[in-house]
Formats: C-alpha cells, sequence, structure tokens
C-alpha cells in the first residue's frame, strides 16, 4: 500500500488544475472500465442504456469502486464507431430508455417497448445495432404524441444554441439526401447558404425539432445518473473522442476549423507496422485559435454536464497529429504521413495553449491517453498539470535494457494504472494468445524493408503450428538472440531487428510470471491465481487511480471460458471488424 506523503498531495494541489483537483478531492481511486453498450439489465432494449449506469453505481459501492469510465457516447449514426462519430457534443439517442422519456404517456406504448424488447433480447454475444432504428421508430411516435412541449425545452435549446441547431439540421438533411456525407449534398446545403437553410429549417421544422426533442431527453436522463453517482460517492469518467467523423455535424458546421485536405492516423510502431490511417480530419488550430477557441471551449462545457471527469483520447494529439494525405493510397496506411505541426520545437507550447482553454472554464478533472509514440514534451506536461496519463501493466518494462517489467512502485504517480484498455486485448487473450509472441506484420514490413526473404525468416524462427495470423510465436529450440543470428546467417548489425525481438518478447511470459512473484514454470493456459494477481500488482501501484476493463474483473469471477466464438475484445484499433465494439457482458 502506498503512503502518500502532503508534499504528493501539494504536488496536486499546486499544479494548473488545483481547482478541478479539489472538486473531486485528491485521494487513491479504483474504477471500472465499462462500455456502455457491453452492459444491460433486466431493464434494457436491445443495448445497454443509460439508466444502467445507475445499477452499475450500486455495483460499484458494494466492490468498492469510486470511478466508472465509459467510452464515448456521443452520436455516431448509423456507423457505430465510438470515435468516428458524427457529432462531439450530442449523445447517442440509442442510449435512451423508451420507458422514462419526460413527458409522455409511457403506458401507450408498453407494448411496442415489450415486443422490442423480446426482438432483442439477451443474453447474446454481440450488439445488434439495428436496435436503433427500431427505437428510434418509436422514438418519433412518442414525439408526435406530445401536444405541448415544455418549456424547459426551450430553455434547453436556447443554451445550447453554439451546436444544437446545426447538429439537428444535419440529421435532417441526412435524411433528404439518403444518409450520404455532406459533401454529396447539393451545393447550397454543402456550402451552408443560408437562405437555403433557412428555407429548409421552415419546410422541416418538426423532423429538425425531433431530433432537439431527443437530445433534451439525453440530457435529462444523464443527469440523473450523474446525480445518482454523485450521491453514492461514484465519479462518472466521461471520454471525449479527440477527433471528429469527416463527415459530422461538427466538419460541416466549421468547415475551416477543419484541413480536409489530409486524414489523420498513427506513425508506424512496433504494434502497427504500417502505423494507422484513421480517415477523421485533423484541426486547423491556427483558425480554431483566431475564434477564442470556441469550438473546444464550448464542447468541453457541454460535456461537464454529464460527467465528473473526462478523458482526453489521443492526448499526444494536442502536440502534434500524425497526417496522411487524403488521396494517399488507403492500402499504405500510416507510412507515408507526417506530423503537423512538423517542427518539434513549436509541440510543447502547441498543446499547452490548447489544454489551457480546454481546462480553464470546467471543474471536470481532465485525464490523458498518452499511449503510442509520445513526444518528451508530453510528459512535461501532464507533469505540469497534473493530470493522470495511463499507465498499462504488460507495457510497463525496462526498454532498451532488460526488458524487465517495472515494479507497481515505478509507475507515475499522475497516472492511471490498468491491466488492459478497449483498445488490447483483455488479460485472459492476451495471456493466451500474444504473450511471448511477435507482429507477423511487422516481420513482414522488417522482410519489405530490408530485402529479406520473408517465407525463410519465418520458416526458420517461428513455430508456425502455434501461431495465428497475427502473431508469430518462437521456435522453443532457439534459446539466445545470438542462436537468432546463427540461424539467419548474419551478423547483428544486419538483422538486430530480430535479435531485439528475440529479447523483448521469446521470454516474456517467463518474465511476467516472475514479476508477479510466482515460482517455476508458467503455466500456458489462464488461472484465477494468476490474473487475480496480475489485478492485486496493478492496484498497489503507486498512481493515483487505477482502472480494470470490466472484462478483467469479471475474468477473475471464471465469467469467461474463452474458445474461438467468444467475443470477449472490445476493439482491434486499425481494423474493420463487425467483431468491435459489439461485445456483451456474459451477465
Amino acid at each position: 500500500m502506498i503512503n502518500y506523503s502532503s508534499d504528493i498531495y501539494k504536488k496536486f494541489l499546486n499544479s494548473k488544475l488545483s481547482r478541478q483537483w479539489q472538486k473531486i478531492s485528491i485521494k487513491r481511486r479504483a474504477g471500472v472500465l465499462a462500455p456502455l453498450f457491453c452492459i444491460y439489465s433486466e431493464d434494457s432494449v436491445g443495448i445497454g442504456e443509460i439508466p444502467d449506469i445507475c445499477f452499475l453505481v450500486e455495483w460499484c459501492k458494494k466492490t468498492g469502486l469510486t470511478f466508472i469510465q465509459l467510452l464515448p457516447l456521443n452520436d455516431t449514426g448509423f456507423n457505430f464507431t465510438p470515435y468516428d462519430c458524427q457529432t462531439t457534443f450530442g449523445l447517442d439517442p440509442m442510449y435512451l430508455s423508451l420507458e422514462k422519456i419526460e413527458g409522455v404517456e409511457i403506458a401507450d406504448f408498453i407494448s411496442e417497448i415489450q415486443n422490442l424488447k423480446m426482438k432483442f433480447s439477451f443474453p447474446k454475444k454481440n450488439i445488434d445495432y439495428e436496435i436503433k432504428r427500431e427505437k428510434l421508430k418509436i422514438l418519433w411516435k412518442m414525439y408526435q404524441s406530445v401536444k405541448d412541449m415544455p418549456i424547459q425545452l426551450e430553455g434547453y435549446e436556447e443554451k445550447n444554441k453554439y451546436w444544437l441547431r446545426d447538429y439537428a439540421l444535419y440529421k435532417v438533411l441526412k435524411e433528404k439526401f439518403d444518409e450520404k456525407s455532406w459533401e454529396d449534398w447539393e451545393d447550397k446545403y454543402k456550402y451552408r447558404d443560408s437562405n437555403a437553410l433557412n428555407e429548409f429549417y421552415n419546410k422541416e421544422k418538426q423532423n429538425i425539432n425531433f431530433y432537439i426533442w431527443l437530445q433534451w431527453q439525453l440530457y435529462l436522463q444523464m443527469i440523473v445518473a450523474k446525480e445518482f453517482a454523485e450521491m453514492n460517492g461514484v465519479l462518472i469518467m466521461g471520454d471525449l473522442p479527440f477527433l471528429v467523423s469527416r463527415d459530422s455535424a461538427d466538419v460541416w458546421a466549421h468547415q475551416n476549423y477543419f484541413k480536409l485536405n489530409l486524414v489523420s492516423g498513427a506513425p508506424p510502431d512496433m504494434y502497427f507496422a504500417k502505423g494507422q490511417r484513421w480517415g477523421m480530419p485533423p484541426y486547423n488550430w491556427k483558425v480554431i485559435e483566431e475564434n477564442n477557441f470556441d469550438y473546444i471551449k464550448q464542447k468541453i462545457k457541454y460535456a461537464e454536464n454529464f460527467y465528473h471527469m473526462y478523458r482526453i483520447d489521443h492526448f499526444v494529439g494536442l502536440f502534434r497529429i500524425w497526417t496522411i494525405d487524403i488521396n494517399e493510397p488507403k492500402e499504405t496506411y500510416g507510412l507515408n504521413g507526417r506530423f503537423d505541426p512538423a517542427d518539434e520545437k513549436k509541440w510543447k507550447e502547441h498543446g499547452e495553449k490548447i489544454l489551457i482553454n480546454m481546462t480553464q472554464d470546467v471543474d471536470m478533472l481532465p485525464c490523458a491517453e498518452d499511449l503510442g509514440v509520445v513526444p518528451k514534451c508530453s510528459y512535461e506536461v501532464l507533469e505540469e498539470f497534473s493530470i493522470p496519463g495511463i499507465d498499462v501493466q504488460r507495457w510497463k518494462r525496462d526498454w532498451g535494457k532488460t526488458y524487465d517489467f517495472i515494479e507497481p512502485q515505478e509507475y507515475r504517480v499522475n497516472s492511471i494504472a490498468t491491466i488492459s484498455t478497449h483498445d488490447m486485448s483483455p488479460f485472459v487473450l492476451w495471456w493466451r494468445e500474444e504473450v511471448g509472441t511477435v507482429d507477423r506484420y511487422l516481420v513482414k514490413k522488417w522482410c519489405e524493408e530490408y530485402n529479406f526473404n520473408y517465407d525463410f525468416i519465418v520458416d526458420s524462427l517461428f513455430a508456425v503450428t502455434k501461431s495465428t495470423e497475427k502473431r508469430l510465436r518462437w521456435k522453443k529450440r532457439i534459446d539466445s538472440p545470438e542462436k537468432v543470428l546463427e540461424i539467419l546467417n548474419m551478423p547483428r548489425d544486419k538483422a538486430w531487428m530480430f535479435y531485439d525481438a528475440y529479447l523483448e518478447s521469446y521470454t516474456e511470459r517467463e518474465k511476467f510470471w516472475k514479476y508477479l512473484k510466482f515460482i517455476g514454470e508458467p503455466p500456458e493456459d489462464i488461472t484465477k491465481q494468476l490474473i487475480y494477481q496480475a489485478l492485486l500488482l496493478c492496484s498497489a501501484a503507486r498512481s493515483i487511480f487505477c482502472v480494470h476493463l470490466i472484462q478483467d474483473l469479471l475474468s477473475l469471477g471464471g465469467y469467461y471460458n474463452i474458445n474461438k466464438d467468444e467475443n470477449i475484445r472490445i476493439n482491434v484499433p486499425g481494423t474493420v471488424s463487425k467483431k468491435n465494439w459489439t461485445a456483451v457482458l456474459p451477465l
């Protein structure tokens, strides 16, 4: 157990976010990361709903957890990718509880709600996102049934005029143009001719007001969930997407705030050999700054209605972001990109300026997703602001030396310790399928770059029958990095990448087993003792916060008997798959 001295507390109190820290109180907290679509209750209709957060709060209270981390709840349209949303303001109506709609005679719709609940019944392995269309049909009927709209709705609309009308216009225009991107609309709508938009608003007023009414209903239900959490001593951490979909209300309404000739992504690294191409446009920070960062400030201010803390997605993107020309072939992923700004000397000042404007007018405490290729200035700024970054247990290594796992007391104080994130394999999958392996695509990339024979490399070094489509497992008989060079018949300066990859991964399982304080040979399969000890050591880190994926916590209870058909992983970054963002808890 870490004893926090008064000096460590002073560090947070004397930081640039002193007000935010005092608001939530400075103490160690343990929490759970639970995507809302993953969880469900007896009341849920087809997907986890906002009131289900209250049940999760009760569970947290029983287990001693004091915060809940959610994934983005923003409206994704019919794309269902939470980090590629149609708005970074409005929430997704699929999360509404139909039985708790304000100002509607629910009894008139109970039969339809029950039929929908039976059609999309739990338990199931994957979310069927068709539930959104079906819910919207009932919500439209509910909206039409309301004779007199309450005056509170008018006040909500006025308070959120910065974004709300543009969002509602965008949604109805999307319907008019068969869900096509705004870039494919008629020019008068695409380029926002004011006369055309006013004429369209007057003609489609009822449809447009429907989307405003939906956002008000989402606001009301989220307010109840937040207040319930507060009453029970639990904080809610929201997740604000750093970027927004190219086809979004935000980009359509503020086209000059984005560099539409570019797409965002990530440079190549050891986990993604080709880098990543996300597709969202990078910000035009020069224009945003000329407008006093209004877009950023308004977005954070609205989110504060729902959350006590928030996760800044892709925090390192505040300093510089990897950009790719929009005409670059998609099959090159993120290989042929560059950082924006290009000048590394400008990165720190650039990020600090954005961060100051994000935090100065709100009491929400930001936390940072600072993973991937991280510039030095990111760590410096996190320290100056006392913003917790993320320390992932399986990645906390003595990189470049022994590759041993770092002890919990060596984690950053201003961090959130975790054994898995939503973009990683949950612990049970990591242990069974990934630990001690090398990324197959990384090996391919090396072979292409250095003119090696890929088939020869794979056959010589890796046990093909024990490898997977994505991961290569070393042959057991290769018992030293020198053996790698001997088999390849190459000097170290030529085959250094395989030499280093061996040092990093070959004994990874044994090193982690030793790190957990076990003796003897590590098992190939997961055990309750193994998952328990991993959670225990992570929770003993000196990090101010610790959060665990709900799948990892339930693994401790034996809820996952992993097989090839079971969908336990939430997302595989850089991939398009029907399994991404659809996992449902087994209870």
